[in-house]
């Protein structure tokens, strides 16, 4: 397993259209998923230890962006032929069993992962209401072991700047996580 960091964010990037099956049984594209004030894109998996340390605090902090007109979608990427647990069934059983308050999608191809410059799971990139990036952050302190409960929540923070003032905050911190799992290329 390999841990990488995230780089730092490129601000103004444009989001990356992607039209993915979802564990729901329907097609999702980014106007689909965007929220009035901004959308945050996450690149997870169900088998990463350090997805596993954060999956109630990402379903809390999505829930909570919700209200403040940020919506959220997370996207699996890895080569499931890899991880069994990354499959597709398992991906279905996991978003019902923490109840993803948002769509999750299966980037079969990778192509997607590769657009937007993925690197780890997870793998955050917030946008703003013109779908321009704004954070490319951690979600907080935790690591492979989830960090206490009243650690700074850096994407939220983030996020909610982003919907008050549609810039988000100049000091980002990396998201740090499993590298993924890309196909063979031969």
């Amino acid at each position: 397993m390999v841990s990488l960091e995230t780089p730092v964010c490129e601000f103004d990037t444009p989001a990356i259209d992607f039209n993915l099956p979802g564990v729901d049984g329907q097609q999702w594209s980014l106007a689909q998923c965007r929220g009035e004030k901004g959308l945050l894109v996450m690149f997870i998996c169900n088998h990463c230890p350090y997805v596993k340390s954060v999956r109630e605090r990402i379903v809390r902090d999505a829930l909570e962006l919700n209200s403040l007109g940020v919506n959220s979608v997370a996207i699996m990427s890895n080569d499931p032929s890899l991880y069994e647990e990354d499959s597709f069934e398992n991906m279905r059983q996991i978003a019902e069993q923490y109840q993803f308050p948002f769509p999750y999608l299966l980037d079969e191809s990778q192509a997607i992962a590769k657009a937007y410059g993925a690197v780890c799971t997870p793998d955050f990139f917030g946008y703003n209401a013109d779908l321009k990036l704004q954070y490319r952050g951690r979600l907080d302190a935790s690591r492979k072991e989830t960090a206490p409960g009243d650690v700074k929540r850096d994407l939220f923070e983030a996020m909610r700047q982003v919907a008050e003032t549609g810039e988000g905050p100049l000091a980002q911190i990396p998201s740090m996580g499993c590298s993924i799992k890309w196909k063979d290329e031969a």
